[in-house]
C-alpha cells in the first residue's frame, strides 16, 4: 500500500517557518512527505531538511520517493522526542525551523494490519513504531480498572469513561480483547444508545485514548518541544499542527512558559529565578484551515497551527 497522506494547511507551514534558501529545517513527521515536499520547494536550492519519523513504512516510502534528494534531505527513522539526540548525531548544533505535525496518517488509519481503526477487524496494535513493545492488546488486557479509566478518561476526554473501563473488565473475565472489532462493539454497548454521538463512531474517542496511551503522546510532545525550542537557533522557528484538545493545550501552555521566562511568584520584588524568554509567540491564536482546504480534506477540519519564534 502507498503511503498517501494528504499535508495539512501547506502553505501555512511554509509562511510560518519562514523557509529560506540556504537554511536548515527539520520535519519531525514525515509521515506521506508533504509537508517534507513543501519546505525543500521553499528553501531552494540549498536549504537542508531533516526528516524524523518513527514508523519504518514512512521512512521507506520517503527514501524512494525523495531519492533525487539526497544532497538536501536525510531521513531518519526516530520518534521526534529524540529531536536532541538525532541533531547531536548528526553534527547539527542548530536548526532555523522545526515542523511538528501530530496528525494520524490516512495510511495507519486505512492499513488494517496496524490496528488504529474499528473500520477493520483486526489485531489491537496501535503502535506508531513497530519496534515498541506494548501495544493496545497490552494496554486493554494488562491494567486495572482504575488505570483504564485514568486514561479513557483524561486521554479520551470521554465521559463514559468508568462504564467502559468495568466493561473491559468483565469482558477480560471470559478471555482477553484481540480485535478492534470487538474492543470497538464492547465501548459501544457500554455507552448507553441514547448517548451515542451523532458525528462519529461511539469508541472513537477510546481508540484515541487507548492509542495515545500505547505511543505515549503527549510526553513526546512536551518533550519535543522543549528540546527543539533549544535547538533553535535566534529567529528560529517551531510550527506544530494538532487535532485534539489535549495536544493543542500542551503546545500552547508549552510556548507561554517559554514565552514568559521568569518563574518567579508575582510577589516577588525582583526576578531571582534567572530564567529568560526564550520564545516570541507569532500566532496569539490558532490558525485553522480554509473551508476550502477543508472540503478537499475533510480530516483537516480539526486541525490548529500554533507558531513562536526563537529569541
Amino acid at each position: 500500500m502507498v503511503f498517501r497522506h494528504l499535508p495539512v494547511m501547506p502553505e501555512e507551514v511554509v509562511k510560518f517557518l519562514a523557509c529560506k534558501h540556504g537554511r536548515i529545517y527539520v520535519d519531525g513527521t514525515v509521515g506521506g512527505g508533504g509537508h517534507t515536499n513543501s519546505i525543500l520547494n521553499a528553501s531552494m536550492p540549498a536549504g537542508k531538511v531533516i526528516g524524523m519519523d518513527w514508523d519504518e513504512d514512512a521512512i521507506q516510502a520517503a527514501m524512494e520517493r525523495f531519492k533525487d534528494y539526497s544532497e538536501r534531505l536525510t531521513l531518519v527513522r526516530e520518534n521526534f522526542a529524540d529531536i536532541k539526540k538525532v541533531m547531536g548525531d548528526l553534527n547539527i548544533k542548530e536548526v532555523d525551523g522545526i515542523l511538528l505535525d501530530l496528525g494520524v496518517s490516512s495510511y495507519h488509519i486505512e492499513r488494517p494490519d496496524r490496528g488504529f481503526s474499528f473500520r477493520f477487524d483486526a489485531p489491537l496494535d496501535m503502535r506508531m513504531d513497530k519496534r515498541q513493545k506494548t501495544t493496545a492488546y497490552n494496554i486493554v488486557n494488562e491494567l486495572s480498572m482504575k488505570e483504564l479509566e485514568k486514561i479513557i478518561r483524561e486521554y479520551g476526554e470521554e465521559r463514559w469513561a468508568k462504564r467502559i473501563a468495568v466493561a473491559i473488565i468483565e469482558k477480560r473475565r471470559h478471555g482477553p480483547i484481540s480485535s478492534t472489532k470487538e474492543f470497538s462493539n464492547l465501548v459501544s454497548f457500554a455507552i448507553p444508545k441514547k448517548f451515542h454521538p451523532k458525528d462519529i463512531h461511539p469508541a472513537t474517542r477510546t481508540f484515541q485514548a487507548i492509542r495515545i496511551a500505547v505511543n505515549d503522546e503527549l510526553n513526546n510532545l512536551k518533550k519535543a518541544v522543549d528540546d527543539g525550542v533549544g535547538l533553535l537557533g535566534l529567529g528560529g522557528r517551531m510550527v506544530v499542527i494538532s487535532f485534539h484538545s489535549l495536544e493543542d493545550r500542551i503546545v500552547k501552555e508549552s510556548f507561554r512558559k517559554l514565552a514568559k521566562g521568569c518563574v518567579c511568584p508575582n510577589d516577588f520584588p525582583k526576578c531571582v529565578c534567572g530564567q529568560r524568554p526564550k520564545l516570541h509567540i507569532i500566532t496569539k491564536r490558532p490558525i485553522a484551515p480554509s473551508l476550502e482546504e477543508i472540503s478537499r480534506n475533510p480530516r483537516a477540519r480539526s486541525a490548529k497551527l500554533r507558531a513562536a519564534e526563537r529569541i
